[in-house]
């Protein structure tokens, strides 16, 4: 499973990218607005989940839709990612809603809300394993970060999946990265 989820994050993003070397106007990719790439500290221990057990790093790609509201200063917009755990524990997908909020110094805030899927356990089974209580999470993106130009931008990141006492088992899990913008 966890090669099949890296597999299809690689593939995205060569679609992607491939996509956008080949677009001589911004109008051909008018859908997508941006494109996030990261590297995520695995189930950080001591932020809202409060404890770790499983290790490794997470592979992150993200995709910022065009379609957007105006809301108190800023935009809430679609986005659909995931992350790819390289030590073989739990990686997800995740579609949000995202509002951020963007300076005219380039510091932009984001913050969001949505649901994941993940491939990792569900019951207590193993000490080095979270146990999530249930295969759909409520997945809550923040992200803080600079723009450094009119196309790129570079943030800190942070996620946190949990089935918010919904099932009997609720350890919850949080990522930790920076994260590398593309904007169309």
């Amino acid at each position: 499973m966890r090669t099949q989820i890296i597999g299809g994050l690689i593939f995205s993003l060569s679609c992607i990218v491939s996509s956008a070397g080949f677009a001589e106007e911004r109008k051909t990719l008018a859908w997508l607005h941006e494109v996030k790439f990261g590297i995520l500290h695995h189930d950080t221990g001591g932020l809202w989940s409060g404890f770790n057990r499983e290790s490794g790093v997470d592979f992150n790609l993200e995709a910022i839709f065009s379609p957007h509201i105006k809301f108190l200063g800023g935009s809430i917009r679609p986005a659909f990612g995931g992350s790819a755990n390289t030590a073989g524990d739990t990686s997800k997908l995740y579609t949000d809603i995202r509002w951020q909020y963007e300076h005219t110094s380039g510091v932009f805030f984001g913050i969001g809300i949505g649901g994941a899927v993940h491939n990792g356990k569900l019951h207590f089974e193993q000490h080095d394993r979270k146990a999530l209580g249930s295969r759909v999470l409520f997945h809550i993106p923040i992200e803080i970060g600079y723009r450094l130009g009119a196309r790129t931008s570079l943030s800190v990141y942070f996620d946190h999946v949990s089935n918010a006492f919904l099932a009997d088992e609720n350890e919850g899990m949080d990522t930790l990265g920076g994260r590398f913008g593309l904007r169309f």
